[in-house]
Formats: C-alpha cells, sequence, structure tokens
C-alpha cells in the first residue's frame, strides 16, 4: 500500500515531485509508525465490518482501529468479538489490498485469546491499542503481548493510549510520565506509536472543546501534550512516535467566531468551492489542529470519521520548500555545521539545530511524499477526496 494509491498514477505524478513510497505490514517499524497517518476507528460491533475495511481502503486509509473498548457497551463486548472473529476470516477469503489493522482490546487476557480464536487470519492483524496505559496497567498488557507473538509466530505492534487520570493530575504527572517511559523502553521493539486520548482527559474536568478550538487551546489539555512529547517525544533516539488526539466534530453546528481558514491559500472556482465546504463542515478547526499538532511533535491522527482522512494526509505531505531545505541541511559536507541561506531564499538554516527536524522531514517525505513546488494543500486534498 502507498499514500495516494488510491488515485490514479497519472494524478499522483501530476502532484508529486518525489510519490510515496511503498509499506506494508512488515515493513520496518520506523516506517510504519511514520506511516499510520489518520488511523481510522471503527466500532468492533458493526454487522458489515469487513466491507467497511475493504470500502475504506479503496478511499485512501491506511491504517484502522476495530474498537472493543469505549466505543461499545459493557454488555456488547462478547458479541462484538464473536463478529471480529468472522469478520477476519471474511477479509482473509477475499484477499486484496487493507489498511493496516489494529484491535483495540479492554483487558490483557483479550489479547492471547482473540489471537487464538483469529486463527489462519491473525496474520491480517499488525497489532493492539492498548487503553489507559500506565505502569501498572501497561506491563500486563505487553506480557500478553509478548505471549501473542509467541502462539501466532508474527510480529505484533503496541499503541498505547495516554489517557489516564494520573497522567493528567498536576501531582501525579510527572511520576507517572517516568513510570510510563521505563516500561515503552522496556518493549521498545513492540511500541509502534503512543496515542493521546484527549477525550477522556477533558472529561476529568468536564470539558469538551467546541468546533472552534484545538485541543491545544483548553490550556489543561495543551499542558499535558507538552509533558508528554518532553518526556516521550524527544529526538535523540529515545523517543517514541506520538500522534494526535481525535477531532470529534463532522456535522454543521453553529459557529461562534470567524472561520479559521483564510481565503489566501485558495483560488477562485473550485477550491473556493472546497474551501466554502470545509468551512461548512467545521473542518477548519480540524485543519488548525493538524498543523499545531506537527508543530509540537506530533505525527499522524486518531479519526472517527471518514471525512477526516484526506485533509490529514494532504496536510502530512511534505512541501518542496520544506524537502529542499532538510536536504540542504543532511548533505554530508555539512556535517561540520554552519549556517545557510535556504534555496528558497527566505530562511536561515543552521545545520546542527536543524539536523533533527531535517531527519524527521524526509521520514515522512518518504511515506507521504514530496508535493511538486506548485502544487500545495487544495490540490492534494481534492485529490484524495476523489474515489
Amino acid at each position: 500500500m502507498r499514500h495516494f494509491g488510491h488515485i490514479a498514477p497519472a494524478v499522483r505524478g501530476a502532484l508529486f515531485f518525489r510519490e510515496p513510497c511503498a509499506f506494508d505490514a512488515d515493513s520496518p517499524a520506523p516506517v510504519i509508525a511514520a506511516a499510520l497517518g489518520a488511523t481510522l476507528y471503527s466500532p468492533a460491533t458493526r454487522p458489515r465490518l469487513a466491507d467497511d475495511v475493504v470500502k475504506q481502503a479503496g478511499r485512501g486509509v491506511v491504517s484502522m482501529v476495530l474498537c472493543l473498548e469505549d466505543s461499545i457497551e459493557d454488555s456488547e463486548v462478547p458479541a462484538a468479538e464473536e463478529n471480529l472473529v468472522r469478520q477476519f476470516a471474511d477479509l482473509a477469503e477475499r484477499g486484496g489490498e487493507l489498511p493496516l489493522l489494529f484491535i483495540r482490546v479492554r483487558e490483557p487476557r483479550q489479547i492471547t485469546d482473540l489471537v487464538r480464536r483469529l486463527g489462519e487470519s491473525v496474520r491480517l492483524l499488525s497489532g493492539f491499542v492498548l487503553p489507559k496505559f500506565t505502569q501498572e496497567r501497561g506491563i500486563p498488557f505487553m506480557e500478553a503481548l509478548t505471549k501473542a507473538e509467541s502462539a501466532c509466530g508474527r510480529r505484533l505492534f503496541a499503541m498505547p493510549v495516554l489517557e489516564s487520570p494520573e497522567l493528567l493530575h498536576l501531582e501525579t504527572r510527572q511520576e507517572s510520565l517516568q513510570k510510563i517511559a521505563r516500561t515503552v523502553d522496556t518493549y521498545r521493539d513492540r511500541v509502534l506509536a503512543l496515542r493521546l486520548g484527549v477525550t477522556d482527559f477533558c472529561s476529568a474536568y468536564g470539558l469538551r472543546r467546541a468546533p472552534d478550538m484545538t485541543a491545544y487551546d483548553v490550556r489543561i489539555v495543551g499542558d499535558v501534550i507538552s509533558d508528554v512529547v518532553n518526556v516521550l517525544g524527544r529526538a535523540d533516539g529515545t523517543g517514541f512516535t506520538i500522534t494526535g488526539p481525535v477531532w470529534e466534530y463532522f456535522r454543521l453546528q453553529e459557529r461562534m467566531f470567524k472561520p479559521q481558514l483564510r481565503r489566501s491559500p485558495f483560488l477562485e472556482g473550485r477550491a473556493e468551492e472546497l474551501r466554502t465546504a470545509l468551512i461548512e463542515h467545521d473542518l477548519d478547526g480540524l485543519l488548525r489542529e493538524i498543523e499545531l499538532d506537527r508543530a509540537n511533535g506530533l505525527l499522524g491522527k486518531t479519526c472517527i470519521h471518514p471525512s477526516h482522512v484526506a485533509p490529514v494526509h494532504a496536510l502530512s505531505v511534505v512541501s518542496h520548500e520544506e524537502f529542499s531545505d532538510a536536504q540542504d541541511i543532511l548533505r554530508p559536507e555539512r556535517d561540520g555545521g554552519g549556517v545557510l541561506r535556504s534555496s528558497y531564499t527566505n530562511k536561515m538554516n543552521e545545520v546542527k539545530p536543524h539536523r533533527a527536524w531535517a531527519e524527521r522531514t524526509l521520514r515522512r517525505a518518504e511515506v507521504f511524499g514530496v508535493a511538486r513546488g506548485d502544487v500545495g494543500f487544495v490540490e492534494l486534498l481534492a485529490a484524495g477526496l476523489a474515489e
């Protein structure tokens, strides 16, 4: 699979200076972690889940989470597990290219039990999402994952979700973060990415952000994200990929503020129509949050609606300017450091301080591609929305 692989090759060629690379469930972990993109969540109770997975793959989704936790009622769990087993068998029988599939469980025992029940269709499973991850809860989850790997003979990843009250509350945050850091470092080879459960953070204080506001505008949430990146997202080799929080809105709501999406990136005609549609569906807030995710060191995003996928992927593509800067910074002859003017002649590139940024940018460029110099977000979004 590859990002934008659902669009025609000729269209892709017109959009990209360098096209996204191909990858699959057996690719190196750093490649998969960078390529997760918009990870689409779906309740495991859906009766036509296999159809949904195939449909979303055809629309450009490359990672999905099939949820047995908060998205379903407690009483539905046994039936949802049975449904998952049936749907995986259905998908295995069909064949074809599928997204990376993860299951969000509630308890460690579900990991070993589901791997056993999936049988041969476990080959379609990339791993598990582990809710409310702390050291105390996390170790049993990771031990269960290790046993499941041995039982099925294939690599299975963990994506812990950081959403517990201990992480939110100021008096326990530092200790909780340090314990989580030690736990995920112990199981580093199995931890693909860390996910942020911002809805649970807001719940602890009875908060809910409006569609005009990003997670970063809710200061208590923004502070937690900052601390998580500080401890777990470092660029010195000790950090992990941390994904952006969920955007909850996908229907028209009454607006309180002027649209944050400015007219300047959009031309007249179809682009103007697209801009209007984005504003009407409150996606301008989503676009701003995606930009803030990246500015704060996050990559990829949890999504609960298919309409969010294309914007996440379009804004993940590396611009030609970013790519040019990153390449200049990482040239072998620059190993000694120094300062140089960018090839776009609009900024200073300082080699040593900007090296980690450049390395991350080229990693993103590998999986999301590099846009041509005259191609912007609107063109990429329009192409991503094409079916």
